[in-house]
């Protein structure tokens, strides 16, 4: 007796995607008349600080017209920039190698008298490795720079305020 096993065939359903013609025009898709329903993208409007800088003042009387006027960043150079050439006049102030003269306009006054005590105080022209740099506020920069003093690491922070359409250092540590 021989059995033959009958095999029925197997339905096939019906896919539940829609597949679109590869033989269809696709500029279609590209028409126009489609931006018409699309919805509409919203226009952002620039954003406008609304934390401002007061300047420092180290515990000196300013008579109010007298008074620093805070600037904002977009109206002062390229921070990055004067950062680094900042800090390579310092670097050489404190090596004995540059005038701290040429850094007075760039310095609160309390600033500059400490940096004229530190003059010629290190041996050598420290080399930088990084600087990390952040904006708390419109107009103010808080800056480390990390510095290789022959085998020794050491850090620099750094202040700057916008004042007066410049970028003021208010404060400035060796650590």
């Amino acid at each position: 007796m021989t059995t033959d096993t009958y095999t029925q065939p197997i339905p096939r359903t019906k896919p539940f995607l829609q597949l679109i013609s590869s033989t269809e025009d696709p500029a279609l898709w590209s028409h126009p008349v489609l931006d018409l329903f699309a919805p509409p993208t919203p226009v952002m409007p620039p954003q406008v600080a609304r934390l401002y800088l007061v300047p420092s003042t180290f515990g000196e009387e300013i008579e109010p017209d007298e008074m620093p006027i805070p600037s904002s960043a977009t109206d002062l150079p390229d921070l990055h920039q004067w950062t680094m050439k900042f800090i390579v006049s310092i670097l050489e102030i404190w090596a004995g190698r540059r005038q701290p003269a040429q850094l007075i306009r760039s310095c609160h006054r309390v600033i500059y008298m400490e940096l004229l005590c530190k003059t010629g105080s290190q041996s050598e022209i420290g080399k930088i490795r990084s600087i990390h740099q952040s904006e708390p506020l419109d107009g103010i920069c808080e800056s480390t720079v990390t510095v290789r003093f022959g085998n020794r690491l050491r850090a620099i922070v750094i202040r700057f305020e916008g004042v007066d359409g410049r970028w003021l250092c208010t404060a400035l540590r060796l650590l």
